[in-house]
This record gives structure tokens, sequence and C-alpha cells, in this order.
């Protein structure tokens, strides 16, 4: 169970999330690292969709907005506005800068949301993590400071000129001296196994360890036992408490060795260079195809080590839904943040396919009346294509500058098994004034794209001509079933809000490949142990 939020994680953050409520904070920022990310949506084939949907621009400039961000905390006294003024003293007002601004502001409120049992684990990069760190230590203090953590997250990488970039840096922060912490052990490879090579006569593989404190620092205990002297680690109570336990291990050459049972040692515990969790490939069955998407054993590790069962886990950049999908799976509960309606759309899409239409998921953010929606259209149309797309389970396809395809979504199904591509639906989406002439481009949309069904959604009702127009186009017959299903069809949101769908194929012949699924959960796994990964 969860609460999922659209928009800006910061006015978010002040106004719905009260303090000390959160248990642990990770979050994947954008790094500034200056690039454009697209979110690619596969075919069920595995080839690229021809359309790709910008899903955010990873770049924050430095203008009069971040400006003012920026002197808003800089007049509050204290370590945070003096290292920010030393940042901008030092980097001056540059897109570093703008994002320093972003992420200081942010951080001053999940530090106040946070337990004082509380943990936050920040993900970066090279390109500013050493500057976030100046900043987290800042605003947690820098004894709050546990770990730097370097994870491995691709293989060897050519980068010319230089050592291969292949790593990433999360940084470990709790609230205070006391925090929650679970530890964990990964198992040991096969070389260290292979010297449990002993077995006693119950079963149990042992290798000996050395009793002897010959040359050990602090000294050690000068007694005989059995006949054999020596200078031992323990003293003789303890000697003879391991003899008669059968820990003991008498050589052929005369000296004393303890037992150490490969069933009795928990494993290497945790470090702080993670090299043994893969980065998600293009084969990878949790791929969604979102950008900047972590593997869900990265942050299955984190919420086991640093919540219990029940605590309240936060991502206020939650992207696809990585972290929310683990804390679902451990049975945490979260909350999740991001400003897409493309990312909301898509988490909901992961959780019901891992976990069913059963889960609890309390929305917060998005249109709940029509009039809320007219709203999100006239302040952002890309926002309300997603959302209104999400509705119906559609995907977005790419808005180029100058280059109006006459489609916002799509949704992708196979009513025969043996056809080479997927059939489409393809859909518009329209925040303002609709008329004949719209169902008519649909039309010739329709016919061009040689798709199965065509999809207005609108704000306003249509027409008389609008529906004289739609019902011109005739059906789209099932090629299994031979069912019949209106080729053309006109769709209000309100309709969309209570409840009404398109009528499309939906029996099992018909399999939807809009989205690519995530996979179905196992068995919640509570128990503080660490996976194989």
């Amino acid at each position: 169970m969860g609460t999922l939020y659209y928009g800006d994680n910061l006015d978010i953050l002040k106004r719905y999330i009260k303090d000390e409520c959160v248990d642990l904070v990770y979050l994947d920022p954008p790094f500034n690292s200056a690039q454009n990310y697209n979110a690619f949506f596969h075919e069920k084939d595995g080839t690229d969709a021809t359309s790709q949907i910008r899903a955010f621009e990873d770049t924050w400039h430095w203008d009069i907005e971040t400006k003012k961000a920026y002197d808003a905390v800089t007049e509050q006294p204290g370590k945070v506005s003096d290292v920010m003024q030393a940042f901008y003293t030092f980097l001056g007002g540059n897109d570093m800068m703008a994002y320093l601004t972003m992420m200081s502001s942010r951080l001053v409120e999940l530090r106040r949301v946070l337990k004082p049992t509380g943990s936050l684990y920040l993900h970066c990069d090279p390109t500013a993590s050493h500057y976030l760190k100046i900043l987290c230590d800042a605003i947690f203090e820098k004894n709050s400071f546990r770990n730097e953590i370097t994870w491995k997250r691709t293989t060897a990488h050519s980068d010319a000129n230089r050592y291969g970039s292949n790593t990433d840096t999360i940084l470990f922060y709790s609230k205070s001296e006391t925090w929650t912490w679970n530890q964990l052990y990964l198992d040991h490879d096969e070389k260290y196994l292979a010297r449990f090579r002993q077995k006693d006569s119950d079963g149990r593989f042992w290798q000996d360890d050395n009793l002897s404190a010959k040359g050990l620092s602090g000294g050690g205990y000068n007694y005989s036992y059995k006949g054999i002297s020596g200078y031992w680690r323990c003293p003789l109570e303890t000697m003879q408490e391991l003899d008669k336990s059968g820990r003991l291990h008498f050589t052929k050459a005369g000296g004393i060795r303890i037992k150490r049972y490969l069933d009795e040692n928990k494993g290497n515990p945790v470090q702080a260079l993670w090299t043994d969790i893969p980065p998600i490939n293009s084969q990878a069955s949790e791929r969604l195809g979102y950008p900047t998407q972590k593997p869900v054993a990265l942050l299955e590790r984190i919420v086991k080590i640093s919540s219990n069962p029940g605590d309240v886990v936060l991502d206020p950049f939650c992207g696809c839904g990585t972290t929310i999908d683990a804390a679902e799976k451990l049975g945490r509960k979260w909350i999740g943040i991001d400003i897409t309606q493309l990312a909301t759309s898509l988490i909901k899409n992961r959780l019901r396919d891992t976990y069913g239409d059963k889960i609890e998921i309390i929305t917060i953010g998005e249109p709940t009346t029509p009039n809320e929606a007219s709203v999100l259209a006239e302040q952002d149309k890309y926002q309300f294509q997603w959302w209104a797309l999400g509705l119906v389970g559609a995907r977005p396809v790419e808005q180029k500058k100058g280059a109006d395809h006459g489609i916002d979504g799509k949704i992708l199904f196979r009513d025969d098994p043996e056809a080479a591509k997927p059939e489409q639906i393809i859909i518009q989406v329209k925040g303002g004034k609709t008329g004949v002439k719209d169902v008519r481009d649909l039309r010739g949309v329709l016919d061009r794209e040689k798709a199965a069904i065509g999809i207005l959604i609108s704000l306003q009702p249509p027409t008389g001509p609008m529906e004289t127009e739609a019902a011109s186009a005739g059906f789209y017959e099932h090629k299994t079933n031979k069912q019949k299903f209106p080729r053309l069809q006109l769709l209000t949101v309100k309709e969309l809000m209570d409840g009404k769908g398109i009528e499309r194929p939906t029996s099992a012949a018909s399999l939807d490949e809009t989205f690519k699924k995530a996979p179905k959960s196992k068995k919640k796994d509570t128990e503080q142990t660490e996976l194989g990964v």
C-alpha cells in the first residue's frame, strides 16, 4: 500500500508530508549530465518502437527563477546558507549552481520528514557527487555521514583518453546517531567454500583454524592441554569447553586447532563496494524502457538494510517506480513523487502487472474531476495528454516540434497469433474545442496508419455531426472470433473518469502489447536476508 503524488516534489513535500514520518529516503535525481534521456517502449519481438517520448531533460539552467530559489536558501542563516554562498563564489551563476540550488531546498525538506532513526540514500554520479556530499554534510551534519557506496553500474566501459566510467556513488546519511540497521550478508565465493573440505560424522563441513597465540599482539595463555604445551588464544576453561563440544581438531603433527563450521558462517557482511548487482541489460525481464531505471535488487538491498516491515519508504524522484516496487515486495509502506504524468502512469501499470489489480494505490495531484482536467490542459498540454492516455492504458508517442502526425498515443494488441506485427489503436487527445474536422482528420490518420481502431479523447462532448462522421468509418472485425468494434470512437474525459472504456478486443486471444510487462511478484520476502543477486 502506498501513495503516489503527481507534482513538483518540493511543493509536495511542503504541502503533504509531515515532520518525522518517514523511515527511509532513497533519491536518484537527475545528475546534471547535460543530456536528454528518452524513454523507449519496446515491441514484443524486441525491436525498438519507432516512436519515443522524452521523459525529462536532465539539465538545470541558471535563470531568474533559479536565482530567486538561491536567494531563498541563502537568506536563512546557517551552514546550508554558508555552503551555498561558497559554491556560488566558486562556481558562479552556471547550470551546476542551478542544480545544487534545486537539490539544496529538497534535501532540507527530506531531512525534515525523516524520523530520528531514519536514513537517506542519495544516488549520484561523479558529475556532482563531490558537491552533493559537501551539501549533505551541511544539512545532515558531518557526523551523520555513514558511507559512500560505490556501485559498479556497468561492465567495462570504453572512454577515450581516460579510465572507463562505470560506477555510481550512493551517499548514505542518517538523521541521528541511532539509525535502523539490519546487517545483510553475501554468500562466499566458490574458492572460499572449497576450504571447508573436512566433514564430521553428522555431515557438517568444517575447516580448522589457528588456536596458537604465538606472535599475536595482546598476548595469550601458556599451559599444557592433554600433553600438548603451547601459548594459546583462550584460557584453559575455554579450551575444555571447546573439547567437550567437539570443536577441537588434534593434528597428526601434535597440535591443536579449532573447527570452524560452514553452517555457522553467515557470509560476508555487505561492504561499501557493490559489484554483485548487475545493471539492467537489454534482455532483463524487469526492463521497462525507462531511461534511468535501476535494478530492483539494488533497491531491495537498501530497503532491507535500512528499514523494517511496516516502515515508510519515500522516493521523491520515483521515475518508473523501482523503489516503490522494492518497498511493496518487502512489506513496507511507500510514498512516491514524480513531476511527469508519464512516470505516474508507468508506475501504476508496473505495480498492477506485478501485484495484480487488488494492490491499493492512492494517487494525489492528478485530476479527479473534468474541471481539474481542464485546468491541467491549460497549464501543460503534454502532461494532460499523458494523463488522458493513462486513463485508457495507452503509451505516448514522441511529439517532435514542427511534426504533427496526428497520433498522441497507441495501444497495441495481437488478435492473430500468426501476424508479423500487432494491431494498433491510435489515439488523439484534445484539450480545446473539437469539431467534425477533427474526426475527419483522425479518420485520415487511421487509414494512413492502417490501424484497427481510432480514438478521439476530448474535454468537450461530441456534436451530432462528429458522431455521424465517426459512425461512417464502419467497424473493425476481430480476425479470430469475428467480433465487431466501432472503428472510430469518440470519448470524453468525463466518460473515462466515470468508468467507460474503449470498445476493443479484450479476450485472451487479444494479448495487449502496449507496454512491456513487469514480471509477476513472487511471495513477499520480509526476512532480513540477502537476495541471491
